[in-house]
C-alpha cells in the first residue's frame, strides 16, 4: 500500500510523490529524484524539518533541540524520522531548487469548452487526459497556461478540484485588452491545443480543524471553487462562510454552484457583496471587511483564507488587526489583473 504525498516548496513548487506505508519520508522523496536538504539521518539536527499540512504521520525518535513541543504541536516534523499513514501535504520553507527536483509538469491540454458565467468573467474547460495518469493538485493551487501561438504565459487557480478524467477548469476575469482575454474572445476555438504547466503555489488548503472563513475578489473565487469541491466530499466537514466581492452585480458568476454548496456542505454561509452596488441590489453592499462578524471572530479561533485584488486582502489584515482579532491562521493570495503575480 503506498500514499500519495505533496512536497510543497517555499517557491510555490509542488511535487507530488509515492510513500510506502513503512518507508521514510526523507528515503521516499529522493527515491524519486527529490533530495531534501540532510545532515545527521537521526532526528538531531534539523535540517530536514517541515511542516504537515493535512495528513496523518508518525515520527520516531526527535531530539528536543530539533523540535520543541511548541513545534510538534504544530505538526512540524523531519522527513528522515516520519512515516505517513495517509495522503498528506507537507510543507518546506525552502526553495525547490536546492533539492534538485526538476521541473513542473508541462502538458498538452485540449479545450472543451469556453463558458460565459458573468459580463467579464468565462470558465476555461481543458482536457488534460493526454497525461497518462491523474493529475495531481492542492486546492487553491494554480497552473500556467501558454496562450497560443505566443511567447505569454498566464497563471490561474484550478476551479474544480483533481479527477481522474483529468478535466479541468479555470476562471478568466475578461479584460478589455488583455493576452488571454483576447486569446479567448477572438481565436480560442474548441480542439485547440494548449499547454500547461502544474501544478504550482503554496495557496491551498491546510488540514481543517477549525471553522473556515473563505474571502474572495473577483476571480480569485476560482482558487475557493476547487477548496469547497474537495470539503464537500469530506466526510467530517469544518464549518465554512464565504464572503464573496465583486464591483457590480454583473460581475457575480457560478451563482448556482456556490448556493448549491449549502445542500453538500452542512455548516455553509455565502454572502455575495458588491462594492458599486445599484438601486435594486438588496444585498450586502461595500467592501468585504465591512461586513466581517467582529463578535463573533473575537469568540472563536478559525482559519481564514484570503484570495483577490492585493488592496482587498489589505483592507481584510488591516481591520484583523485594528479589531486586535488575533487567534486566527490566515492564508493569502495575491491576484494582479493579468494574474501573474501571487504571493
Amino acid at each position: 500500500m503506498s500514499h500519495s504525498v505533496a512536497l510543497n516548496f517555499a517557491d510555490g513548487r509542488t511535487f507530488f510523490i509515492a510513500v510506502q506505508e513503512d518507508e521514510l519520508l526523507l528515503d521516499a522523496a529522493v527515491r524519486q529524484g527529490i533530495h531534501l536538504p540532510l545532515d545527521c539521518r537521526e532526528g538531531v539536527c534539523g535540517t530536514c524539518q517541515g511542516k504537515c499540512e493535512t495528513g496523518i504521520y508518525e515520527q520516531e525518535y526527535v531530539d528536543e533541540d530539533a523540535l520543541s513541543e511548541r513545534d510538534l504541536a504544530e505538526r512540524k516534523m523531519l522527513a528522515c524520522q516520519t512515516r505517513v499513514k495517509s495522503n498528506a501535504a507537507f510543507y518546506f520553507d525552502h526553495s525547490s531548487e536546492i533539492c534538485n527536483a526538476g521541473e513542473a509538469l508541462k502538458i498538452t491540454t485540449v479545450v472543451t469548452a469556453v463558458e460565459l458565467v458573468s459580463e467579464t468573467t468565462a470558465i476555461l474547460h481543458l482536457d488534460a487526459s493526454s497525461f497518462d495518469k491523474e493529475l495531481n493538485f492542492l486546492p487553491g493551487q494554480y497552473a500556467r497556461l501558454q496562450i497560443p501561438e505566443t511567447d505569454d504565459w498566464r497563471s490561474y487557480s484550478f476551479a474544480n478540484r483533481p479527477n481522474a478524467n483529468n478535466q479541468l477548469q479555470f476562471l478568466i476575469r475578461l479584460l478589455p485588452d488583455g493576452v488571454m482575454s483576447n486569446y479567448l474572445r477572438e481565436r480560442c476555438q474548441i480542439g485547440q491545443s494548449l499547454m500547461m504547466e502544474a501544478p504550482l503555489g503554496s495557496f491551498y488548503l491546510r488540514e481543517a480543524e477549525r471553522p473556515l472563513i473563505f474571502i474572495a475578489g473577483g476571480t480569485g473565487l476560482s482558487a475557493f471553487l476547487g477548496m469547497l469541491d474537495n470539503i464537500a466530499d469530506q466526510p467530517n466537514q469544518p464549518s465554512v462562510q464565504l464572503y464573496y466581492g465583486v464591483n457590480t452585480e454583473a460581475d457575480l458568476c457560478e451563482q448556482k454552484r456556490l448556493i448549491a454548496y449549502a445542500e453538500k456542505i452542512k455548516d455553509f454561509s455565502y454572502h455575495p457583496i458588491i462594492s458599486s452596488a445599484s438601486k435594486l441590489w438588496q444585498g450586502k453592499s461595500g467592501y468585504i471587511h465591512q461586513h466581517l462578524d467582529k463578535q463573533q471572530l473575537q469568540q472563536q479561533r478559525f482559519d481564514m483564507y484570503l484570495c483577490g485584488p492585493p488592496p482587498m486582502i489589505e483592507a481584510v489584515k488591516s481591520w484583523l488587526d485594528e479589531q486586535s482579532i488575533e487567534d486566527c491562521s490566515i492564508y493569502s493570495e495575491k491576484f494582479l489583473q493579468s494574474n501573474t503575480v501571487r504571493t
